[in-house]
């Protein structure tokens, strides 16, 4: 670390401690506002300085930033603000019109949707006037906040769950040993080490961009935010600012490895040391030439926002092992347990429960029911299916329920098929996922339907009322959805034709 550390975003920058002087002014703002130990501080942001302004001054008050997916259409925005209950939203200008179903009563401070944001998305300049206080007017207008800092916690991240309505993971802020365990395991799994030259080319409102991103902030020599990934792009800045620690999905691999050979020639990447992947299944073919080009530099772990990261995988594990997630990180404990709950012998798959020591305990927000349903003996089940080989080395196979990971983003498909549903026409429905090259997995839709239903007003339809992400690809029609004798939807008929000879069950 040095002391004229910098934090970049397209042609602006900003010196770390700069930033925190408006950390502190921020923080008591909202302390002003009444936030405080476990309130809820939204975030309705593109990867930008004020994401990390307005994350890191709530966690300076002990309150908990909930980043939102601004992909979310206002219903779906408006849900998350009403179950965190959140007192304050921090948006980009251009995001407002998101806000439009907030519930009453929040305090809404806007950010000027910045320049490169404006260029990489082609946003339109705003008419007229916005709700809400500009954001550094707020923060001019309050002095550093001149107490200690409370107990920092994790951003609280919404992951899809049983119901098919995302739910938030409400962690307790670290004892000092678990501070100090989670930072070497963050040294381990994402290479975050002091004087680090870090890039964040993924949204910060995901859960390990999140965590990468804010915790860089005070490790790193030179933090570059990306505000949208484009793989050149990508190059050209680990190259200018001589990167050297990234953290990537497949997607984003995939993009890099499709670049011209005399563009991928163009750039010098040997300042790299430390590239990690997680979020999603890699294809064994794209991590081989991703570690041909970029050398043994290639990290991979295994985990989840309600896990934390059980696993890891280094180029030369991987090598060895090729498909595997890794061994156990310190303090994690995996078992892989059978349908009655008993451990599965060595390469035999099962449902993946895990426990990381470092991790304090959580609940999901509203939700402790759900919270209790995935605990076995004090570990966690996200649903998936997996095994050990004879060395230890944990291989992922299946996902027990029917979450699609896409792109790097979890999916729910309960949501998708309620609102579907509700359409006019619309007699049955199944959503579930199918291969896809570029993103892992994409949305296929199994329907019945009226006669003179149309593709089209369905696409419509969802389009109105979920992210454009979770409107299915590819919409089959059919005579009637494969149902047992009890009425339950037998969907792996419908998923099983499309994964056969794709080299992975699903």
């Amino acid at each position: 670390m040095t002391a004229s550390a910098v934090i970049v975003s397209g042609d602006r920058q900003v010196t770390r401690d700069a930033l925190m002087v408006r950390v502190r002014r921020a923080a008591s703002g909202f302390a002003a506002i009444g936030i405080g130990p476990g309130d809820c501080v939204a975030l309705l942001l593109r990867n930008d300085f004020s994401f990390l302004e307005a994350s890191l001054a709530a966690t300076t008050l002990g309150g908990y930033a909930v980043p939102i997916n601004w992909h979310w259409k206002p219903e779906e925005v408006a849900y998350l603000l009403g179950d965190c209950e959140a007192r304050i939203v921090v948006a980009h200008r251009d995001l407002l019109p998101l806000l439009s179903d907030a519930p009453p009563g929040l305090t809404i401070l806007v950010v000027p949707t910045p320049s490169e944001a404006v260029a990489a998305y082609g946003i339109a300049s705003s008419q007229g006037t916005t709700p809400g206080e500009d954001w550094d007017a707020f923060i001019a207008r309050h002095e550093p906040i001149d107490r200690p800092p409370q107990a920092p916690r994790e951003s609280m991240i919404y992951t899809s769950g049983t119901t098919g309505r995302p739910k938030g993971v409400r962690r307790q802020p670290p004892t000092p040993d678990q501070a100090a365990a989670t930072a070497r395991n963050r040294a381990q799994i994402y290479g975050l080490v002091p004087g680090i030259r870090a890039l964040v080319p993924g949204p910060m409102y995901h859960s390990a961009p999140n965590g990468f991103g804010l915790r860089a902030v005070p490790l790193s020599d030179v933090l570059v935010l990306m505000v949208r990934f484009d793989p050149e792009e990508t190059l050209a800045l680990i190259e200018r600012h001589r990167i050297t620690t990234v953290f990537l999905v497949p997607t984003m691999m995939i993009r890099l490895l499709r670049l011209p050979d005399e563009v991928k020639r163009r750039y010098d990447l040997s300042s790299l040391r430390h590239v990690t992947h997680a979020a999603a299944p890699c294809p064994p073919e794209v991590k081989r030439a991703m570690i041909e080009w970029w050398g043994p530099v290639i990290h991979e772990f295994y985990g989840a926002t309600d896990l934390g990261a059980p696993t890891a995988c280094t180029s030369e594990q991987w090598l060895a092992k090729p498909g595997s997630v890794g061994t156990l990180t310190e303090g994690a404990t995996i078992r892989i347990l059978d349908d009655s709950g008993k451990e599965c012998p060595v390469g035999v798959p099962g449902e993946i429960y895990a426990h990381v020591t470092y991790m304090p305990d959580f609940t999901y927000n509203k939700r402790d029911g759900d919270r209790r349903s995935v605990e076995h003996d004090g570990l966690i089940s996200v649903g998936d299916v997996g095994y050990f080989d004879a060395d230890g080395y944990l291989f992922l196979c299946d996902r027990k329920r029917d979450m699609v990971i896409s792109g790097g983003v979890n999916i729910y498909p309960a949501e998708i098929e309620a609102v579907m549903i509700g359409i006019p026409g619309v007699l049955d429905c199944a959503v579930f996922g199918i291969p896809d090259a570029e993103f892992g997995e994409a949305l296929c839709a199994a329907i019945r339907v009226a006669p003179g239903t149309s593709e089209a007003a369905i696409r419509e339809a969802l389009k109105a009322r979920l992210a454009n992400f979770k409107v299915p690809r590819v919409i089959d029609f059919h005579d009637e959805l494969p149902r047992d004798d009890s009425g339950k939807l037998l969907k792996r008929r419908l998923r099983d034709p499309y994964w056969q000879g794709a080299g992975r069950v699903i």
